[in-house]
């Protein structure tokens, strides 16, 4: 594509593209005559990522081309992972974002459909408080919310062959953990520390213990996902010498 097509598809000035390119953000186009050159369709891809770490993580450029050069090492999943929570999950927001009064303005700002709603809410996946007769939803249940309605443009459902029920199932075991290693470690400590020990102390355990299990699914899925891969590309390949 010429340049012009990639400024109206990006919305990025042509000089401010041959800026990317001259600090080698952006490496140089393919040359089809003296003035002219040849945009592909990673050009779209690359700037894309450029405006969402400017606009949402406020990276300078020096550490943007970076990102770019690290991120064209890294395996397809890696890169669709990182497209989307650079798509939806902007750091600022979950440091501004507060709780959600009404199931409308919940729905607006996950885009959970709303019989997805009150269905995860029955199973509390989804806890809702009641104030001034209005259902208010806290910043977790708002990501958790985003992540499922995310979950759902990837395919996560029921005429795909996942489960929504799996999720309740998940939640309940942790809750179930979370409840029980709280108990005990509260109760083993609470004499010990003072009103202020304790609440610097339990935040700290809460953020760790969340990290723990983020990293740990992380982990887990990952390597499952590897297997599931490899031997779907190994069949593939069985197939293809027949």
């Amino acid at each position: 594509m010429k340049i012009s097509e990639l400024v109206e598809r990006t919305g990025v000035p042509k000089e401010t593209i041959h800026y990317y390119i001259r600090e080698g953000v952006l490496r140089k186009p393919r040359k089809t005559g003296r003035n002219k050159a040849d945009y592909n369709e990673s050009y779209v891809e690359q700037i894309s990522i450029i405006k969402r770490l400017q606009d949402n993580y406020f990276l300078p450029l020096s550490v943007i081309k970076n990102v770019i050069k690290q991120h064209k090492k890294q395996s397809r999943s890696e890169q669709s992972s990182f497209q989307f929570l650079s798509e939806h999950f902007r750091p600022l927001d979950l440091l501004l974002s507060n709780e959600v009064v009404g199931k409308e303005a919940f729905w607006e700002a996950t885009g959970l459909g709303k019989k997805y709603i009150d269905l995860y809410q029955n199973w509390d996946v989804i806890t809702v408080e009641e104030k001034d007769g209005l259902p208010v939803y806290s910043k977790d249940d708002v990501i958790i919310g985003k992540l499922i309605a995310g979950m759902g443009r990837l395919g996560f459902v029921p005429r795909n062959g996942a489960n929504p029920e799996d999720l309740k199932h998940i939640a309940d075991f942790v809750r179930e953990y979370v409840t029980a290693s709280q108990k005990a470690y509260y109760q083993s400590n609470l004499e010990k520390l003072s009103q202020d020990e304790f609440e610097e102390k339990g935040s700290q355990f809460t953020e760790i213990m969340s990290l723990f299990f983020y990293y740990l699914y992380r982990k887990i899925f990952r390597e499952v996902y590897n297997r599931l891969h490899k031997n779907h590309k190994n069949g593939s390949n069985e197939k293809g010498k027949e």
